[in-house]
Parts: C-alpha cells; structure tokens; sequence
C-alpha cells in the first residue's frame, strides 16, 4: 500500500483499513515518528539556546554539550511519546474487549502523527521569531550553588513577554494539532483493535483530554 497524506487526513476510516488489512509493518508509521523526531530536536536546539544564554557566564565551553543535550532529549522523547500513547491505546481498548496486537497500536499512533508533525513545524517557526527576543537572566557562580536564585531567575525567564508568547503559541498549537491526530488515531483504533467506533473514541480521547488539561493548568500556573 502506497502512503498518501491526503487519504489520511480526509478519509481516515478508509485509510486505516486498507493500511492495517496488510502485513503488519512498524518501518513506515516509524519513518514518520522520525521526521518529527528531527523537527523536535531543532525545536530542541533552539530552546536549547535559552539554557546556553543563562548559563554562559559560568559553564564556557559547555555550548555543544548543552546543546547536545537537548537535541538528544527532544529526539528520545519522541520515541518515548509514541511508545507511550500506543501503550495507553492499546491497554484502554484491551478493558473494553479490544482484540489486536501492541505493534499494530504502534502503526495507528504512528500514522495519526502526521498532523502534529505539521505543528512541530509552526513551533520551530515561533521558536525563530521569539526566542532571540527572549531577555536571558545570566547566573553566576554563586547563582548556581543557590537553588532559590536558580528558582527566581527560571521565573524571569519564563515571564519574559517574548517567552510567555512563545509558551502560549506553542501550548495552543500543540492542542489543536493533537486533537487533529486524536481523531485520525479513533479511526485507527477502531481498526487496529476491532473496537466500535464509540468505544474507539473512548479509548484515544480519555488520554488526550487528561493530557490537554494537564497542558492546560501547567500553563495557567506556570509550573
């Protein structure tokens, strides 16, 4: 079966059941977990950038290491993200007398990607016009050894106004392109675990909405 975005995104059912009627194959939905893992870690980079600022003062020529850092975590954590969404999918749906096994959950999740691979892309764009305007609070030597001026400057940080709009931009793009995936992800589902539509539905957005809300007050706190 040939891969084609736009059978994805406007016949998603369709899609899935030509897609999981094959021979399971995890190679495809990982090729795509990768491109944004490649997206994410130049996101990564970026912010990366903002550590690099505070900290330069004291940790000179630890640049590429930070960096590295960063890059490596945002790539891991990529991975992590789909290993963790399709194990929570495919444990819901089990509860509700799923049938199918973890790797085709793997497939749906991988696919259904696609539109939050869209919003990584808008995010490394707010990331470029916002960032360099971020006003970094430098520490110093005696600023590393105490946790609360460590606290306080994170504060400052996260209340520069270009920081707060980038947050805010970020937070909203990453919602409205999760809940894209999550309905791609409940007709997947439906599929890949014999489940009804409703009980798929069930399954893939109970996760999400706890997740959404969890973006939510984080932003709204500021935890």
């Amino acid at each position: 079966m040939g891969f084609k975005v736009n059978d994805l995104v406007l016949h998603p059912e369709q899609f899935f059941r030509e897609a999981l009627g094959e021979k399971e194959q995890i190679m495809l939905p990982g090729l795509i977990i990768l491109a944004g893992a490649v997206i994410a870690a130049v996101s990564g980079y970026l912010a990366g950038g903002l550590s690099v600022r505070m900290m330069e003062p004291v940790l000179q020529g630890m640049t590429p290491v930070i960096l590295a850092v960063a890059v490596i975590a945002a790539v891991f954590g990529t991975f992590v993200a789909w290993v963790v969404w399709a194990g929570v999918f495919y444990l819901l749906s089990r509860a509700l007398k799923g049938s199918g096994s973890f790797s085709r959950c793997l497939e749906v999740v991988g696919y259904g990607f696609v539109p939050q691979i869209v919003g990584m892309l808008v995010t490394v764009v707010a990331a470029l016009v916002y960032l360099p305007k971020v006003t970094v609070p430098a520490l110093t030597s005696a600023a590393l050894q105490d946790p609360q001026m460590i606290k306080e400057a994170t504060s400052v940080l996260m209340h520069d106004p270009a920081m707060m709009a980038f947050t805010e931009i970020t937070a909203v793009v990453s919602i409205v392109f999760l809940l894209w995936s999550a309905t791609l992800w409940i007709f997947g589902l439906k599929q890949a675990r014999n489940l009804s539509l409703k009980n798929a539905a069930i399954c893939v957005m109970i996760p999400v909405i706890l997740f959404i809300v969890f973006q939510a007050y984080t932003l709204a706190t500021g935890a």
